[in-house]
């Protein structure tokens, strides 16, 4: 009896699912939420390995990094966020050239967005200056990359004080999006990879920002020192720097970092 219910046990692990081995966990910039899924399915897919991200402000994901959470891979929307844990202890750059830096991914774009059946004129820079714009998305200057350089743009046009007040400032970029899309807000200052999805491609339009009016969003990854999956940590990163993963990204609203 012993022996066949030992037989059993044995057949019942080597039976087991090979979807109980850990998966990835990667920490992402909430900009990448409409851009990340279709590379992470394609990914498994090419190497059989499960990753699994978080969507949230660079910030926030920072600040739970720092507190230990069990992350393998940080995907920033800037380089200052995971160059910090860097200079912690907390991270490496992933076998760059420099280890100082975290490797650069790609690079956002910033875009006025506003719903087709707003009662505003299309975006264009001189939506910014129309009294009738009540309500401006962005994101949280404080916690999120798109923030700080939607406020660089308002600066840079001397529409920052005037316009402050209007804000309907959101925890992310992709909440910015949602703010705007709802109409909750008239029009926003949102990411071109929110800008074209499906949804909001159908609801508005875009005016992309000129790119002297903000400093570059280079969007950097490093891998987390304490993570298990370093091996498949740098798999996925080689991926989303390989041609074909680049070019999708530019097709989703990042420009390729190479």
């Amino acid at each position: 009896m012993l022996f066949r219910l030992r037989i059993a046990l044995l057949a019942l692990l080597c039976l087991a699912p090979a979807a109980a081995q850990t998966p990835l966990r990667i920490a992402a910039a909430a900009d990448l939420e409409p851009v990340l899924p279709p590379i992470l399915e394609q990914f498994q897919k090419s190497t059989g390995i499960h990753a699994e991200a978080t969507y949230q402000a660079s910030a926030a994901l920072t600040a739970q990094i720092q507190n230990g959470a069990p992350f393998d891979v940080f995907l920033s929307a800037d380089l200052g966020y995971p160059k910090r844990l860097i200079d912690a202890g907390l991270a490496d750059a992933a076998g760059s050239a420099d280890s100082s830096t975290p490797i650069t991914y790609a690079k956002g774009t910033l875009v006025l967005w506003a719903r087709k059946d707003s009662h505003l004129p299309p975006p264009s820079l001189d939506l910014l200056r129309n009294p009738n714009l009540k309500r401006l998305a962005i994101a949280n200057p404080d916690r999120a990359p798109y923030g700080r350089a939607a406020v660089a743009v308002l600066n840079n046009l001397k529409l920052y004080d005037a316009l402050k007040p209007r804000f309907a400032t959101a925890e992310n970029i992709s909440q910015a999006a949602q703010f705007v899309d709802s109409g909750n807000a008239d029009a926003g200052l949102i990411s071109l990879t929110s800008a074209r999805t499906p949804r909001l491609a159908a609801d508005g339009a875009y005016f992309v920002i000129p790119r002297d009016l903000y400093p570059p969003i280079e969007q950097g990854a490093v891998i987390i020192s304490r993570t298990t999956e370093r091996v498949a940590a740098h798999k996925l990163l080689d991926y989303l720097l390989s041609p074909p993963m680049q070019a999708q990204l530019a097709k989703a609203g990042l420009t390729p970092a190479r």
